[in-house]
């Protein structure tokens, strides 16, 4: 089954759907600010996101443009009582794969997730884009890992770092050049967004597994070596 995450600042209605959604199996995690949401999506896989568009802090809107603008590809669905045409396609322009309006039934809901994850499921079932440095593999287009056959959930931000890595075997990729081509900044000394998410691609594709393929050259950058 599916790992959800549902954005809804009703109490009521995001217990009501959270609830439905897990007696069908599925893993809910649910929010009501989508600031939470937002970190929480770039932290974890989701295989589908339910987004309300008038939240506090960052609204499902903004939320989805900021993940598309990382390459977040996962399935969206918005949710929202804003029913307009205007309203409509400026979610499908930001990327959102459908749009539900308030009030809705829950038969309906759960038709539109089922489609939804159909899709994902039929595109990682497909003839997929694969990248293989030694015993680890990632899909390009379902965004998929494997090590040793087993699988290995990356949040967006990991995959792209572990990709970039990946196209780069046995040479040393800076600190810059990650900061660049992973996160589109300029260098700063000041943050440690690389060593931090480093640390963290570690934990899931190294610490498991006797051979280590992240090498750290300290003061000059990483070297994969598979």
């Amino acid at each position: 089954m599916a790992k959800i995450l549902l954005l809804e600042d009703d109490a009521q209605l995001c217990q009501w759907v959270a609830n439905g959604l897990g007696e069908k199996g599925h893993t809910v995690d649910t929010f009501f600010s989508g600031a939470h949401a937002l970190t929480s999506a770039t932290q974890e896989t989701y295989d589908l996101l339910i987004l309300d568009r008038m939240v506090p802090d960052v609204d499902g809107l903004k939320l989805l443009k900021t993940l598309r603008t990382m390459g977040d590809k996962t399935a969206v669905l918005l949710l929202t009582a804003l029913s307009g045409a205007d309203e409509r396609v400026e979610g499908f322009e930001a990327g959102c794969d459908d749009y539900m309006v308030k009030p809705f039934a829950f038969i309906e809901l759960l038709a539109r997730v089922g489609m939804l994850l159909g899709r994902a499921s039929q595109k990682t079932s497909g003839t997929a884009a694969r990248l293989a440095v030694g015993e680890l593999t990632i899909d390009l287009v379902s965004r998929e890992c494997f090590r040793q056959g087993q699988k290995i959930r990356l949040t967006s931000t990991e995959f792209k770092l572990l990709e970039y890595l990946m196209r780069h075997p046995k040479r040393l990729v800076t600190r810059t050049m990650l900061l660049d081509k992973v996160w589109g900044l300029n260098f700063d000394p000041t943050t440690s967004v690389v060593e931090t998410h480093i640390s963290r691609l570690r934990s899931k594709i190294d610490n498991p597994f006797e051979h280590k393929m992240i090498e750290t050259l300290r003061g000059d950058g990483y070297i994969f070596d598979a």
